[in-house]
């Protein structure tokens, strides 16, 4: 962190809706092409909507003072073949946030959220986005795939990279 107080992660509740939506609507805009949803979409959505969404969700943000810095989603696979896998989705720092750590706060806080419910995190990222992917790196996320033209927006594709982290298996 530069000379500024350290942030602190912590789990979105309901009532941290209009901050949610907030930095989710500006992520939207600022990163059209990061998110498979649309800040045109997004942005009808009431804050009791945003709020049900952070009540039923793992939305981690980080914070300096009130101030919300960045956002990670989790969410784990449902299935008897897919519940050992878990996704780190939504993950957006703000633009004077960026530099600090906050990102890598946020996904080692997915991460250990993860741990104990899941064996593997996944993620997609756009391929063009190397910053984001050296972060995932640093966090132990490896690439094993490239999906070609996962996302369209404004008539140009975009590729993703999907990139994984094993965990220790979780405790039966």
């Amino acid at each position: 962190m530069t000379h500024q107080s350290k942030a602190h992660i912590r789990l979105l509740t309901p009532a941290d809706a209009r901050l949610y939506q907030g930095i989710r609507l500006e992520a939207l805009q600022a990163a059209p092409e990061a998110f498979g949803s649309t800040y045109e979409l997004e942005r009808s959505y009431t804050t009791e909507q945003f709020a049900d969404l952070l009540g039923r969700s793992d939305v981690f943000g980080a914070f300096r003072s009130a101030d919300l810095l960045g956002m990670a989603g989790y969410r784990t696979q449902v299935g008897p073949k897919t519940g050992h896998k878990g996704s780190l989705w939504g993950m957006y720092v703000r633009a004077a946030a960026r530099g600090q750590g906050v990102g890598k706060m946020l996904v080692e806080a997915v991460l250990a959220h993860a741990r104990g419910r899941v064996e593997l995190v996944q993620l997609s990222v756009v391929s063009d986005n190397e910053t984001a992917q050296r972060l995932y790196r640093a966090c132990g996320f490896v690439e094993y795939g490239h999906e070609v033209h996962a996302l369209k927006f404004n008539g140009r594709h975009y590729d993703e990279t999907l990139m994984a982290v094993a965990l220790e298996r979780p405790a039966k």
